[in-house]
């Protein structure tokens, strides 16, 4: 709908400099990116995929609360809860993985998963909901900042982890897209508690897995020297945060104002699924086009920062657009136009991200990016409902458009930050 110890290294695996090291920005360019990637790359972008492509708790969670009838009251604290559980798992796993490892993480929340969303298929009353809630949405999104630290740690040009990024946006995206067609097809015949145990089965399964081509931490490697604690201080890391939350806000708006607009303009659920499909489809379809040039961009010594606020422009205007929308395809065409921009603002904000956080930091600086998402799922509604309520279509689409400006705007003082002569010099 979408974001410290030192670094686990593996076997054979050189980490180069960062820009959170002053010298990193006056290294010269990369060697190019070899498009043979290690086996543990092919094993997470195929597990990111299943796992997604199985994620069904989540769409699904509002379902199986109306199942439940319960009260307004209910549902919306059961739903706040998985968002708040969403929002502390990305700062708990990313903190965690550079803690106690990689793995280790990683093995613990898909376990946790597996436990928990099978609670949430059969929890009846609100008190029990809102626990399994808050614990499902605390590991349903954990892959996302160890999975960046882990091809950060075995990737070591940007090229190459600009690459696998687009290609793990790719399958994200393809994953959503199986989501709603095999659940749609199952729920009626199945029942939702089905998936939900369904999709604690994959997350078993990718857990042992993990177990099994993650390789531990060497032995005579430390997890925990503290250093993770400069995260929390990095005005570099905190300016990229905001800005990617404001550009993410239009993303986030696909899946929560766009349906409020589209069943004020009376159109029915089935032609917001045909936005969705509309969206899925142009990500499938421009990805292996905008991939390769992004990786060309990442071949240069400058993070992709003009490019995080191109990202910014587009969402802004592409959701905006939706605002002026009064037909299924006119919305469709709106969710596509936005498309461009999801594309770039994922590639560009993970490589500022991979070149700013220190490798015994990279986990922690994945999770505290991670949030950008679960604010901007939370935000989207909050601000387009005010919109809608006091201005309806037209301000919806004028504050579309400024929420991705002034995200774009916040990259100036970041793109500046980055080249300070302090930063740049050894």
């Amino acid at each position: 709908m979408p974001r410290g110890a030192a670094a686990l290294r593996l076997p054979g695996v050189l980490v180069p400099a960062t820009a959170s090291s002053p010298q990193s920005l006056a290294t010269p360019p990369p060697a190019p990116a070899s498009n043979r990637w290690p086996p543990i790359i092919w094993a997470l972008l195929v597990a990111t995929f299943v796992v997604r492509a199985a994620g069904f708790v989540y769409p699904y969670l509002p379902y199986r609360l109306d199942e439940l009838h319960l009260d307004t009251s209910a549902v919306s604290t059961v739903l706040a809860l998985w968002g708040a559980g969403w929002f502390t798992g990305q700062l708990l796993c990313g903190w965690l993985a550079d803690r106690v490892g990689r793995r280790a993480t990683l093995v613990s929340a898909m376990a946790v998963a597996a436990v928990s969303f099978p609670l949430l298929a059969e929890a009846r009353t609100p008190l029990a909901l809102g626990a399994a809630a808050a614990v499902s949405g605390l590991v349903y999104d954990a892959p996302r900042p160890i999975v960046s630290a882990l091809v950060a740690d075995t990737v070591p040009d940007e090229p190459g982890r600009a690459r696998i990024t687009g290609w793990r946006h790719f399958a994200v995206n393809l994953g959503a897209a199986t989501t709603g067609l095999v659940g749609g097809a199952l729920a009626e015949p199945v029942g939702i508690s089905v998936l939900f145990w369904c999709n604690a089965v994959v997350c078993a399964a990718f857990a042992v897995a993990a177990l099994r081509i993650i390789p531990p931490p060497s032995s005579g490697h430390s997890l925990g020297n503290g250093a993770h604690r400069q995260a929390f201080t990095d005005p570099l890391l905190w300016l990229l945060w905001l800005a990617s939350l404001l550009i993410l806000i239009p993303v986030a708006a696909l899946f929560s104002v766009l349906p409020m607009m589209m069943a004020q303009d009376g159109l029915p659920p089935t032609a917001y699924g045909w936005t969705q499909a509309a969206s899925a489809a142009a990500v499938i379809g421009l990805s292996p086009l905008l991939n390769p040039w992004l990786v060309r961009r990442a071949r240069r010594t400058t993070p992709m920062v003009g490019l995080l606020s191109t990202s910014g422009i587009i969402l802004g205007a592409g959701m905006g657009s939706a605002g002026l929308a009064s037909s299924t395809v006119g919305y469709g065409i709106a969710a596509v136009l936005a498309v461009p921009g999801e594309i770039i603002a994922f590639v560009a904000a993970t490589d500022v991200l991979n070149r700013i956080a220190p490798p015994s930091s990279r986990g922690v600086y994945a999770g505290i990016w991670g949030t950008t998402l679960a604010a901007a799922v939370l935000c989207a509604p909050a601000l387009g409902g005010w919109a809608l309520a006091l201005g309806g279509h037209r301000l919806v689409a004028l504050t579309t458009l400024m929420t991705g400006l002034l995200g774009a705007a916040l990259c100036l003082p970041l793109a500046a930050l980055l080249h300070r002569p302090s930063r740049a010099s050894v």
